[in-house]
């Protein structure tokens, strides 16, 4: 059976720099009936493994380490017995939520995550953090991009760890040069495609974030 992108919705807060904001969060889940990965485990580990329904878990992929998409890993793990996977970049970020817990394994720029048949290629887009990640499903036509692209623009850049030429940079050279029907599944809102951001690029530099 072909591999499916599923979608959670989950809600909690963002902390960073001493603010909290409330948001929710796209939790995605790529697999078949007997397995699956999640891309971002967000807020609420009991929602996940109930929308898993016992396949098994082959691993916990973190598009960055902003607390808001890395806060129910670990619990999932715990349940699950699957490694979590960051960009080590993103380890100091990773530290401001858990700090006893060190993620299971590196992400890598070009290294592929395989589920049910299907590859998901790493590519590193640093910006909104250090160690952002894009996750690459050609078989799907699809790209995961965390918050580093959304309909609309790139992620937010205004806080610490931040530099908005370096999303800008890794947008163009990294995502921009995708197919243009590939749908764009981010880690807050609506979807997109590549196409419908790529004429927006100079007015992003222009507006600036």
């Amino acid at each position: 059976m072909a591999a499916r992108i599923e979608h959670l919705l989950t809600s909690g807060t963002f902390a960073l720099d001493g603010g909290v904001w409330d948001v929710d969060n796209n939790v995605w889940i790529v697999g078949d009936d007997e397995e699956a990965v999640v891309i971002d485990a967000a807020h609420d580990a009991s929602a996940i493994l109930a929308a898993l329904g016992g396949r098994t878990l082959r691993a916990i992929v973190c598009t960055h380490a902003h607390n808001d998409h890395i806060d129910a890993a670990p619990e999932l793990a715990e349940a699950t017995g699957a490694p979590v996977l960051l960009h080590p970049d993103d380890l100091p970020l990773w530290k401001l939520t858990h700090p006893d817990r060190a993620p299971d394994g590196e992400l890598a720029d070009g290294e592929a995550v395989t589920v049910a048949g299907t590859t998901l290629t790493v590519l590193h887009t640093p910006g909104h953090a250090p160690g952002a990640v894009c996750l690459y499903a050609p078989e799907l036509g699809t790209v995961f991009t965390g918050d580093t692209l959304f309909a609309g623009g790139p992620g937010a850049t205004g806080r610490s760890f931040s530099h908005f030429p370096t999303i800008v940079d890794s947008i163009r050279e990294r995502l921009l040069t995708l197919p243009p029907g590939t749908v764009v599944r981010t880690g807050h809102g609506d979807s997109t495609t590549i196409g419908a951001e790529a004429p927006h690029l100079d007015e992003w530099v222009k507006r600036g974030h």
